[in-house]
């Protein structure tokens, strides 16, 4: 199968050797060459161009890094123009509900297919190819690329047969992590306070107070931090905000986000916009510079 992947940031780059492992002809395109060239030695073929890239294939993969990003290369980059017709467009980034109901549309005029399938899991998950994905698109759209799908994934959840639901999907599953850390950072700031080793509590709360993979994982994200950024907190504040707008979109209030959007804020406030979003929760925390809901 001829497959395009634009974007080939640490999760892009990641993705792409699962493709030539299924056996795809895949061409890749990034605004810097670096990442491009050296897929192209492992087997890839890069192209000059995004609208390029898509001429010919037959799916397309899009992970670029928020929404302004995604319309630049689609739309002012010609990419929706170029691609033929009948081909399928694989979203994999996190990207607006808004966004992803236009693309939606704008993909039927041209005679496209469109299939929403946002990832959860960090770059080094994605290399390990057991990512989860949330699949959103018509059945035959998302039957068409499923295999590929699979080539990096340990599951999928399918949402319905309408692509933005996977990404609305997406934002309450980031929502949730980030919560999860939020709270995990301020329990493990506290007990250490208390003479309690922040590793310690967070065998404790994985085993005694819930089990939970996620937990774990973050558990030691935050005790042991990795030595590459997963994702930003320029990311998280994005993530945060996404979910807030679709939020506020259907008249639904969300005063945890609202708080944990500022707190990504202060977080981006203090020079910390390029640390790993988890860890750099955590630390914000250790410094005491996060808001402290007041309770009613």
């Amino acid at each position: 199968m001829r497959v395009a992947f634009l974007g080939l940031g640490k999760m892009g780059s990641a993705l792409v050797p699962h493709l030539l492992n299924a056996g795809c002809e895949v061409t890749v395109w990034n605004r810097s060459s670096s990442a491009a060239k050296e897929l192209a030695s492992k087997g890839a073929t890069m192209a000059s161009s995004a609208a390029e890239a898509v001429s010919s294939c037959e799916v397309v993969f899009s992970l670029l890094l928020n929404d302004a990003a995604t319309e630049a290369v689609l739309f002012d980059g010609g990419v929706l123009d170029a691609m033929p017709k009948n081909a399928v467009h694989v979203s994999v980034g996190t990207i607006s509900v808004a966004l992803a109901k236009r693309l939606t549309l704008e993909h039927a005029k041209r005679g496209h297919r469109y299939v929403g399938a946002p990832v959860f899991g960090r770059p080094n998950v994605a290399a390990e190819g057991k990512l989860w994905t949330v699949v959103g698109g018509a059945k035959e759209a998302v039957q068409s690329v499923r295999s590929l799908l699979e080539s990096y994934t340990r599951g999928m959840t399918v949402v319905s047969e309408e692509p933005w639901s996977a990404h609305a999907m997406k934002l309450a599953g980031n929502f949730s992590v980030a919560a999860m850390v939020a709270t995990l950072s301020e329990a493990m700031m506290v007990a250490e306070s208390m003479g309690v080793s922040p590793e310690l509590f967070v065998e404790m709360a994985n085993s005694a107070a819930f089990r939970s993979p996620l937990y774990e994982v973050y558990g030691k994200t935050l005790t042991n931090p990795p030595k590459e950024v997963g994702a930003s907190m320029e990311l998280g504040e994005k993530d945060i905000r996404l979910f807030r707008e679709a939020a506020a979109a259907n008249g639904v209030k969300t005063p945890l986000a609202e708080l944990m959007g500022k707190n990504f804020d202060a977080a981006i406030e203090a020079g910390m916009k390029d640390h790993d979003w988890a860890t750099g929760y955590y630390e914000l925390v250790r410094k005491r510079q996060v808001e402290v809901p007041v309770v009613l």
